[in-house]
């Protein structure tokens, strides 16, 4: 039994037009993964194929013009979207992708202290500035405003206070675009750390090349639908060990083996 179960998960947006017509966007049709304790799921797939949007519903995040089918279940247990919302913070925690998540006008121990009292900890000072020294970054850190930290800075503070709580599963969003290479293997790095550390985390990203550093599985998708789950091992040389053609062409496209760009991708460009 997996500590996350998505079964056909499908999510589609009733809009009105001009003149008051009502039609529906379907955005998720059939969206399937699954993640235990101790490993890294990476969700791969172009923009737009619905991976953040998949860890918005899990999150129980979805708008109220949202209509959601399917099934999710944690701990073996199904869970609706209003009980998935009230575990949110607390045994599901979102590593989100930018530092726009950060309060720009609040200091960053500040925001770490307010993520430590939520959970419940004694000393909320003591636990922060544990918190960051566990991301390497030191009690000066604490002092300063979001837009005074790097790119990498951030995204670990960030990543302290989504941690806090010590959740089960952590969904990170595209964690690591506009990093240079060192700030990227440190992220990637981290979160393999925090999977062997005995929680589930699913890797939500559109490169594939940093996924397989740390991934056990890959989950491919593409426009809202879960069409591959490969080994991580299989993706090497021409992708002739890729069973499903849509995932050999992405891994074909990739700089290092070419941008091969086959029919597979030519509207996804």
């Amino acid at each position: 039994m997996s500590l996350l179960e998505i079964d056909a998960l499908g999510v589609r947006f009733g809009q009105y037009e001009r003149g008051l017509r009502r039609r529906t966007v379907v955005a998720l049709s059939g969206m399937d993964l699954r993640a235990d304790r101790g490993e890294v799921v990476a969700l791969v797939g172009a923009s737009g194929a619905g991976k953040t949007l998949l860890a918005h519903a899990v999150l129980g995040m979805l708008p109220p013009n949202a209509e959601e089918s399917g099934e999710v279940r944690f701990a073996g247990e199904v869970v609706s979207p209003d009980a998935r919302r009230a575990l949110a913070g607390r045994e599901l925690a979102l590593l989100p992708q930018a530092a726009s998540f950060l309060d720009p006008v609040t200091p960053v121990g500040k925001q770490v202290r307010r993520s430590a009292r939520l959970a419940g900890a004694a000393d909320p000072r003591a636990a922060a500035l544990e918190a960051l020294a566990s991301r390497g970054l030191g009690p000066e850190v604490a002092r300063l405003h979001p837009h005074q930290l790097s790119g990498g800075m951030a995204r670990r503070a960030l990543a302290a206070m989504a941690l806090m709580a010590d959740p089960a599963l952590v969904l990170a969003d595209e964690p690591t675009p506009g990093l240079p290479p060192e700030s990227v293997r440190a992220v990637l790095a981290d979160l393999r750390r925090v999977a062997d550390e005995g929680r589930a985390v699913v890797l939500i990203t559109h490169e594939l090349t940093g996924a397989l550093e740390i991934a056990d599985r890959v989950v491919i998708c593409r426009d809202g639908r879960t069409v591959d789950e490969a080994d991580p091992a299989d993706f090497r040389g021409d992708g002739g060990a890729l069973a499903h053609p849509y995932t050999r062409a992405l891994w074909n496209a990739l700089p290092a083996n070419g941008f091969h760009v086959p029919g597979e991708l030519e509207g996804e460009r």
